[in-house]
């Protein structure tokens, strides 16, 4: 069991729950994915490069990535349908949480000029999303090897039914929220 696994258990669902007033315990919200996107209408020009994309996802997330594809074709952004735009990776369960302990205590302090995350990043439903500028902050990817810097979004899934109380799940596992406006 990784440490933020068992911090959630131990310490941030009865937190939550007070905080809340929460009824039961199964009204506390939990993590159900973390999904990494990687998005590139140059993966069909340059495809050596996007192969080491894939690479560097795999590296960081311990699983496959799957090719995103496109489904209809459009001509303004010279795109064919079937010509493959990208990448994703979906992380659930123990994965989940020992990608989001390395994201939380590596990976963002090596951003750099870091002033904290957006805190403006939730979409309405509990759900919360980043972009990074450059996949090097993961310590799996050995820098030396990087061709040319790409970045990637991620996006964090909880079953919190406000941005509130998404907010306070992900601010009590230790997410680095910069101080603004929510």
């Amino acid at each position: 069991m990784s440490l933020l696994k068992k911090k959630y258990a131990e310490s941030v669902i009865p937190q939550l729950q007070k905080q809340f007033a929460y009824s039961s315990v199964m009204q506390v919200p939990r993590f159900e994915k973390v999904v990494l996107n990687y998005g590139s209408g140059e993966a069909a020009a340059n495809p050596k490069q996007f192969e080491s994309a894939i690479e560097e996802m795999a590296q960081v997330s311990g699983q496959k990535p799957v090719k995103t594809i496109a489904r209809k074709s459009i001509a303004t952004f010279k795109v064919r349908e079937g010509m493959v735009l990208g990448c994703k990776v979906t992380m659930r369960g123990d994965r989940m949480f020992e990608f989001l302990e390395r994201f939380i205590t590596i990976a963002l302090p090596r951003v750099r000029d870091f002033k904290g995350l957006n805190p403006s990043g939730f979409d309405g439903r509990g759900n919360y999303n980043l972009s990074l500028k450059e996949q090097i902050i993961f310590p799996e990817i050995d820098v030396d090897k990087v061709q040319n810097y790409h970045g990637m979004n991620v996006t964090i899934v909880t079953t919190a039914p406000t941005n509130e109380e998404a907010f306070a799940l992900l601010e009590a596992i230790g997410m680095p929220f910069s101080k603004g406006k929510k």
